[in-house]
């Protein structure tokens, strides 16, 4: 099958185009490098450099490539920026989505991956399950709650095949067989709390900030759940063959089902790096929900996926290798289109 990765040259974009092309697809990844690495995207794929908003080049890239899927990664995730400039991530991620969604009807592509958050909900004390009821924090969320309606009216209207897979924490690297680092998060700016957190032992930051310490939880910090990146990509390739098999609409929670708080994770941090490194308590960020956690029983039951990697102190070792073997993250290269 040839896949059209959006956003294919980001963290969970390259690391799904991976695990497509190792599973004997053809991908082309279609990205801005806006904030996206060209040199993340993994050897075999074809690379084109565009934009989601510009609809002439959309029109151009399906014309010149007979596509039979899309997995949609292409979007801004910084939930606190998008409390400060909500235009800006309705612009990008609901527009620039329903351009994608467009073209893919007038050319007859039918089979679409979302790459969904758990942003949508509302929090709750118990691991949160597909039928729950949804009501993001924040501007991020509502936006992919928008594509996920969205996809709900093409569905019924167009005959669009879709899975949204609401992600939980995406953390980790994907390793090589000999557990040489191949794959990491390099973010910019960073905003997500494990590779913030392990800036500090590698002396790039001085100390990692606690957003918080007044939220209904525990130890008063934010509780999250927190997914390997490669058990994130390997249900995108679950889902692929569910849409080729003639699944319809799917909504699948992606998560680990525990959940960990600021402080635990800081604390795993400290130890996977043997460095007692300095946390500064910060006022709360607007648009932050006390606790997120998963239940991913659905597309278990469903689609078979299990986490390959459930433990903490696991993912933060992987993500550890990551980082200090690439502490500047990817380097930037010069695009060239195919």
């Amino acid at each position: 099958m040839h896949i059209l990765v959006t956003g294919g040259a980001g963290y969970v974009g390259s690391a799904t185009a991976a695990l497509f092309l190792a599973a004997g697809h053809r991908v082309t990844v279609y990205d801005s490098l806006v904030k996206g690495y060209r040199a993340a995207v993994p050897e075999g794929a074809a690379f084109v450099k565009g934009d989601l908003a510009d609809r002439a080049a959309l029109d151009v890239l399906f014309q010149t490539h007979r596509f039979e899927a899309v997995a949609h990664f292409a979007a801004y995730i910084e939930a606190g920026e998008s409390m400060l400039a909500p235009g800006k991530y309705f612009d990008n991620n609901v527009a620039c989505t329903n351009n994608l969604l467009d073209t893919m009807m007038r050319y007859s592509v039918r089979q679409f991956i979302f790459s969904s958050s758990a942003g949508v909900y509302a929090s709750k004390d118990e691991p949160l399950r597909e039928e729950d009821p949804v009501g993001p924090a924040n501007v991020y969320g509502e936006t992919k709650l928008m594509i996920e309606r969205m996809l709900g009216w093409y569905h019924r209207v167009a005959g669009l095949r879709y899975a949204a897979l609401r992600y939980f924490n995406a953390c980790g690297a994907m390793l090589a067989p000999d557990g040489t680092p191949i794959r990491g998060e390099a973010h910019v700016p960073e905003t997500h709390l494990i590779p913030l957190t392990l800036q500090v032992p590698l002396g790039q930051r001085d100390a990692i900030q606690i957003y918080g310490t007044d939220y209904n939880t525990p130890d008063g910090t934010c509780i999250r759940d927190y997914v390997h990146v490669e058990d994130l990509a390997s249900a995108h390739v679950l889902a692929l063959e569910a849409l080729a098999d003639g699944r319809g609409a799917m909504v699948y929670n992606l998560g680990n089902g525990r959940g960990y708080s600021v402080r635990e994770v800081i604390d795993v941090a400290r130890q996977v790096t043997g460095v007692d490194f300095p946390a500064v308590e910060a006022p709360r960020r607007p648009g932050d929900a006390d606790r997120l956690v998963a239940s991913s029983e659905r597309i278990g039951r469903e689609l078979g996926w299990e986490p390959r990697f459930a433990d903490l102190k696991q993912i933060i070792e992987t993500a550890w290798a990551w980082h200090t073997a690439h502490p500047g993250g990817y380097p930037r290269l010069e695009p060239e289109s195919t």
